[in-house]
């Protein structure tokens, strides 16, 4: 391994609460009279809720369990609409198959939403904004060690704006080159990101490792030869776990990442 990608959301930050506390309002936004509206009216304000309100949220547990099988900003509107609409959803194929009954066009004006509310929360209470996501602190302890031995990047569908934001407090960002920060504008999969890489720094892709915690983030670069591993700290579960293995992808705990990655 002469060079490690990472996943931002759900490998190094825990940032969940974020997303969902964000994705809600931006739900309302489109179907305030949904049923999903006086959940959201307990998260509106101008500023951020507490990380206690988000986890008390009656949906929230669903939307955890429905996040790995998505990949953008609007998977989140794709996501809250199953879980107003009692859809069950077994699977990727059934996940796959709800998106496609969802409109394009919506699904474009809810990514856009999304980050618009995203950045006024931000801005208006930043102090609050950060609280949701705190980071994995191993991890971080990790890549401190391991900085001399490897070239690290990230490979994210989060915006640039938030990650150096979240780099710089937890203190990694000098540890990630700007051109190795790979962001949602590098391309819809991470396949893109991967190949960016590869680009850059004039490897194999055997050479690169990639740590993901979604497992359809894996499946659509392990066609190139990159090494995969499912972060199972971040948003999975038994479900993605269990088809990481059967897979052959590499099934990372933090207590054992650092060992499996670097031997």
């Amino acid at each position: 391994m002469r060079a490690l990608a990472l996943d931002f959301d759900g490998v190094i930050s825990d940032s969940a609460p974020e997303s969902f506390a964000v994705a809600l309002r931006t739900y309302a936004a489109f179907r305030p009279r949904g049923a999903l509206a006086h959940e959201a009216a307990a998260h509106a304000g101008s500023g951020a809720p507490t990380l206690e309100r988000v986890r008390a949220s009656s949906s929230y547990a669903a939307f955890l369990e429905l996040m790995p099988l998505g990949n953008r900003a609007e998977d989140y509107g794709v996501v809250l609409a199953a879980i107003e609409a009692e859809r069950p959803i077994p699977d990727q194929v059934a996940y796959d198959a709800w998106r496609g009954e969802c409109e394009p066009a919506w699904l474009e004006a809810f990514h856009r939403r999304f980050y618009a509310e995203r950045d006024a929360l931000s801005e208006r209470d930043p102090e609050g904004w950060r609280a949701l996501m705190a980071p994995y602190a191993p991890i971080l302890e990790l890549l401190r060690r391991r900085a001399g031995e490897v070239s690290l990047a990230i490979a994210t569908s989060k915006d640039r704006r938030s990650v150096d934001a979240l780099l710089r407090l937890y203190g990694i960002d000098d540890l990630f080159p700007s051109e190795r920060v790979l962001d949602k504008e590098t391309g819809v999969s991470k396949r893109a990101h991967l190949t960016r890489l590869a680009q850059q720094l004039a490897l194999a892709y055997p050479e690169i490792a990639f740590l993901d915690d979604k497992l359809n983030h894996l499946d659509r670069v392990a066609g190139l030869g990159v090494r995969c591993g499912l972060a199972a700290w971040g948003y999975n579960g038994a479900r993605e776990i269990q088809l990481a293995r059967r897979r052959g992808y590499l099934v990372c705990t933090l207590a054992d990442v650092e060992r499996q990655l670097f031997g």
